[in-house]
């Protein structure tokens, strides 16, 4: 969520062999890796090794902590790619998915929405509080020391939070059988498939921001270092609300949203954002960038806190075709999605960025080098909310029958 901090960086202290513009891939690498382990993590842990999460988790922050060492060590680009982009982010999820299968068991899907929107709210505090201090490391100590304090930081703190994390009773019940087939029936049904294919398209253009807001801010609005910093922070903030207000409206009971009414209001308010004030910033204007930020972070931010609305509906469908559902194993392979928008994102950035440095003709953002970037945000996030769409399709044809 911080690396923009990284990539802004590189941009004035490139030390290392080949090339500089490749490392806008890491960012969206990492969540890309991240989230695409997850379905496999999930399904191990779900069933067969239920009693080594626990344990998983510790090595998943060792395999972390090792990974930044090493990045410290790197000389070239695709060192950086390997440590930073991948074996960081299989350490990440090692942590991850164990820990938030024992969530979704502690709670019924009655509350799970709103218990999902809390953690992701958590995340995005850490997220708002990072840009800053890794800037202040960063400008100190150099990257390499930035590195290997930071694996400190990350092995003392992940240590220390998964010896808070009770495992559920059920995952430790010596009557639950070890090897019980995970049901895939969910597999069959039409709604599983709309909103995947709305997360990976949303996923698509939610990390490019992340990365190159702040070289946007420092390049084409030629905003100080600081000010860029504090974009990024701007970014996350609103994550902290907007997870749990958006877990909150997909659990309501007094106003019922259905899930894809709810995705919809985060995918549409996203991509006007982009649309209206990413795209219309000129130099020196930071209020357009500071609304973008805000608002953006704030919609976009809290798209994956509508998935636990997406899990009661599919287990609604599920319990009304008398099928069994594994919820955790649904929860992955919704960040299975995420991870393949990720991935494609960081490499759309990539070759999109390259493409608006030849066409570039000045004036508003969409004349700039990241005109094409900030088109790419907007689309992909609307999309993100086309199963509203697909539903009032089905509707009209109802109706007509």
């Amino acid at each position: 969520m911080s690396y923009g901090v990284f990539q802004e960086y590189f941009t004035s202290n490139w030390t290392f062999e080949g090339s500089q513009g490749a490392t806008g891939v890491i960012g969206t690498t990492t969540n890309g890796v991240m989230y695409l382990s997850m379905p496999f993590l999930f399904a191990l842990f779900t069933k067969r090794w239920a009693r080594y999460r626990q344990t998983a988790a510790f090595c998943g922050t060792m395999l972390t902590c090792i990974s930044f060492l090493l990045s410290s060590f790197s000389t070239q680009t695709w060192h950086l790619i390997a440590t930073q982009g991948v074996l960081a982010a299989l350490g990440c999820a090692l942590i991850y998915s164990p820990t938030t299968l024992s969530l979704g068991e502690w709670f019924t899907n009655s509350n799970r929405a709103v218990a999902y929107g809390v953690v992701l709210s958590c995340k995005n505090i850490i997220g708002s509080t990072c840009p800053f201090l890794l800037r202040s490391i960063l400008d100190t100590y150099g990257f390499r020391n930035t590195m290997r304090i930071w694996a400190a930081v990350v092995g003392g703190t992940s240590i220390l939070a998964i010896f808070l994390i009770p495992a559920h009773p059920s995952s430790l019940s010596s009557n639950t059988p070890r090897a019980r087939k995970i049901p895939w029936y969910f597999l069959r049904h039409r709604t599983f498939y709309i909103y995947t294919v709305a997360i990976i398209l949303q996923s698509c253009g939610y990390g490019i921001p992340q990365t190159y807001l702040n070289t946007y801010a420092h390049e084409v609005t030629l905003l100080s270092q600081t000010s860029a910093t504090l974009l990024l922070t701007l970014f996350n903030i609103p994550g902290i609300a907007s997870s749990s207000f958006f877990g909150y409206l997909s659990d309501n009971k007094r106003f019922p949203l259905s899930a894809t009414t709810v995705t919809s209001i985060s995918a549409v308010c996203s991509a006007l954002s982009a649309f209206l004030f990413w795209g219309l910033t000129s130099q020196g204007s930071m209020g357009l960038l500071v609304l973008f930020s805000i608002t953006f972070g704030f919609f976009a931010g809290g798209y994956s806190a509508t998935w636990g609305g997406v899990i009661n509906e599919l287990e609604s469908e599920a319990s009304q075709r008398n099928e069994a559902i594994d919820t955790g194993m649904l929860y992955g392979l919704l960040n299975g999605a995420r991870g393949i928008g990720y991935v494609s994102g960081g490499l759309a950035g990539v070759a999109l960025l390259k493409a608006g440095s030849e066409a570039a003709i000045g004036g508003f953002g969409y004349g700039t080098s990241y005109g094409p970037l900030i088109l790419f945000t907007g689309l992909s996030s609307v999309f993100g909310g086309w199963g509203l769409l697909w539903r009032w399709k089905v509707s009209g044809l109802l109706r007509w029958v």
